[in-house]
């Protein structure tokens, strides 16, 4: 309640008041749109999660357990691989990082799946120096990297390469994450994406609600894709984000 005292009741001061609730209660909406954009970021970065956990785990768990007896050493490298990835993945602090963080995490969720792949599966990194301190929302890069291992080269019997590159683009960063693998439809390309779809491709869905929440439809995943054809998919952030990147400086 907004409440306005004087000797005399005026209508400047009527109106003024009248203002000055409509501005209060234009802030209290803004707020509370805020806060449920907020929330629908953190419920879309838990299902990213859960995601996660039950098939990556299972997998990198018996691709562990096939080397124990046959070469330790490389069953204790990924073991580590699994820890660092797990302990990444599974943090509960903060929803940004820097792509120098990201990559680190995806370097070792690579070296897990070449555990199961072996030589069919090929990881190429072409990033510019600097911008691996731009600041990303919190797994938003390896679930593209994920989503290009189990839905664009596993089903291909040779495998395949995938590339992830990233460089300056004026007041952005452009990261490409590029397969060869299988590639889709338009159609499903579009099924996927809609709200409430139940494509397996969840990762791929979640990330692009993300950033458009974040920095706008602007920002949408940009995904170029055919049958056959192999996907690419390129996601554009701003390299000015200093809300963002307090975050991600605390300790």
């Amino acid at each position: 309640a907004v409440v306005a005292f004087a000797t005399r009741v005026r209508p400047p001061l009527v109106r003024a008041t009248g203002e000055v609730a409509q501005w209060c209660a234009a802030q209290l909406e803004l707020g509370e749109l805020e806060a449920s954009r907020t929330a629908l970021a953190q419920a879309e970065l838990r299902a990213l999660r859960a995601q996660i956990s039950p098939h990556f785990i299972y997998n990198s768990l018996g691709a562990i357990a096939s080397f124990i007896s046959t070469d330790p050493e490389r069953a204790r490298d990924l073991v580590l691989d699994f820890a660092d990835f797990t302990r990444y993945s599974f943090r509960g602090r903060g929803d940004f990082t820097t792509l120098a963080d990201e990559l680190h995490s995806i370097h070792s969720y690579v070296e897990l799946e070449r555990a199961r792949f072996g030589d069919r599966l090929t990881v190429t990194l072409q990033i510019a120096p600097e911008s691996l301190s731009t600041v990303i929302p919190f797994l938003s890069v390896q679930p593209l990297v994920e989503n290009a291992v189990r839905h664009g080269l596993e089903p291909r019997e040779a495998g395949g390469t995938i590339v992830i590159s990233a460089r300056d683009e004026g007041t952005q960063t452009e990261i490409t994450v590029e397969d060869d693998g299988v590639g889709m439809s338009p159609e499903r390309l579009r099924a996927l994406l809609a709200s409430g779809s139940r494509a397996t491709n969840v990762g791929l869905r979640n990330v692009d609600t993300r950033v458009r929440q974040l920095y706008g439809d602007q920002h949408a995943l940009e995904i170029e894709t055919n049958e056959g054809a192999g996907t690419l998919v390129r996601m554009r952030v701003p390299k000015s984000q200093p809300q963002h990147e307090t975050e991600v400086s605390r300790p």
